[in-house]
């Protein structure tokens, strides 16, 4: 008789054992295959949350000029004479090799302007943004303003630093070198740079400050979650050879800090459920041994050696062991699908299937079944012949 028949018939005569047995890897597996789905896709969600929260790569010129600090990079080409961007720029940007990487560009244009206020008893001097509203309004999440975002041409945003010291309110009429525009919406406090400006429509400024098709600088939100931001910055410096480009490894960094922590945190609970189910394993494989003295001893009466004993014992928890990681890979998916888009508050969450996950699974329950075996069935195979035999 093969030994793999032998195998098969004790666990045919151990189905509850055997079931414990797989039942105790199917509960590992199961948990390593949904927290490694959920996570992985819980990450990406996360990441391009965090990508559209700030931009991480600022596109400016490389001339001297007004400089401004804008999101803690020194700006410079703010100057009339200066702006060396244009806004075909942007379609460079976006003939990256890595493009689709790239999920919000926001072009900027500023310059200085004077305005006048129907409440303020004389003019100032400010600096102006002209802004895509649309692109600035998903760049910046955080942005509350009372009122509204400007929609038509001679609407403006107002910050609150000028606000306030021009006395602006809602709807009151402003000249902005000029010309007269509508304060649509007044901008909270939100403690940058973006309290002391006036933000009017991208097109709206480029004619005001008689600077067509021109920018200051373009702000980028990439998704660094899969591609290294590095080689992002490499590919737009390429295409654009007279432009600075810059990444801002503080937004970067505090970006992948939270992505990393939750990855961490789903392999630790996966390591501990795994440890877990080790335990079980031995203790159930142990037990089995400690119940079949009696077998092992007629087995040596027939001429079984030692490793023909380890061997039956190995193959009993492999074949256990592959099924529990089958039914456990399985079980896993099933769980994620129904995890993930509560996590990601994302219904549209696709998950596909992996071959790679499954030998990945089925591997670890294999590997876990038989470290879990070894001493069993080394004690199984040490077991005294003459206390085997007294058991016949």
């Amino acid at each position: 008789m093969k030994l793999y028949n032998i195998s098969l018939q004790s666990i045919r005569r151990r189905k509850s054992r055997t079931v414990f047995l797989i039942i105790g890897l199917l509960i590992a597996v199961a948990s390593f295959v949904t927290l490694y789905i959920v996570s992985d896709n819980v990450n990406k969600s996360v990441a391009e949350n965090l990508d559209e929260f700030g931009a991480n790569m600022l596109v400016t010129p490389k001339n001297d000029g007004l400089n401004l600090n804008y999101g803690g990079i020194s700006i410079t080409g703010l100057t009339i004479e200066n702006g060396n961007l244009k806004q075909s720029d942007i379609s460079l940007i976006k003939s990256i090799k890595n493009k689709d990487n790239l999920s919000i560009i926001s072009p900027k244009l500023f310059n200085t302007v004077t305005i006048k206020s129907e409440n303020a008893s004389a003019e100032k001097n400010v600096i102006a943004a002209g802004v895509n509203f649309q692109d600035e309004i998903r760049l910046k999440k955080w942005w509350k303003v009372s009122g509204k975002y400007p929609q038509k041409s001679n609407e403006a945003l107002i910050g609150s630093e000028v606000a306030k010291q021009l006395n602006v309110i809602l709807n009151q009429k402003i000249i902005l070198n000029d010309k007269e525009f509508i304060a649509a919406g007044i901008l909270n406090e939100t403690g940058s740079q973006d309290d002391g400006l006036i933000f009017t429509d991208l097109k709206t400024a480029q004619s005001l400050f008689n600077k067509q098709d021109e920018l200051s600088l373009i702000e980028i939100a990439a998704r660094c979650y899969d591609c290294p931001i590095e080689e992002i910055v490499k590919q737009t410096s390429a295409k654009l050879p007279g432009a600075k480009v810059t990444a801002i490894k503080q937004s970067i960094e505090s970006k992948m800090t939270a992505i990393h922590s939750f990855e961490h945190f789903s392999f630790g609970i996966s390591a501990v459920i795994l440890v877990i189910s080790l335990l079980i394993v031995f203790t159930n494989v142990n037990a089995s041994v400690n119940e079949r003295t009696k077998e092992i001893g007629i087995f040596m009466a027939v001429g079984f050696r030692r490793w023909h004993i380890i061997k039956i014992i190995l193959l009993e928890v492999l074949i256990a062991s592959f099924a529990a990681g089958l039914l456990g890979f399985f079980v896993g998916v099933g769980a994620a699908k129904i995890i993930t888009p509560l996590l990601s508050m994302n219904a549209n969450s696709n998950i596909n299937f992996s071959y790679t996950l499954l030998l990945l699974s089925t591997g670890i329950a294999v590997l876990a079944g038989l470290l879990a075996g070894v001493l069993p069935s080394l004690k199984a195979a040490r077991l005294d012949p003459t206390a085997a035999f007294r058991s016949l």
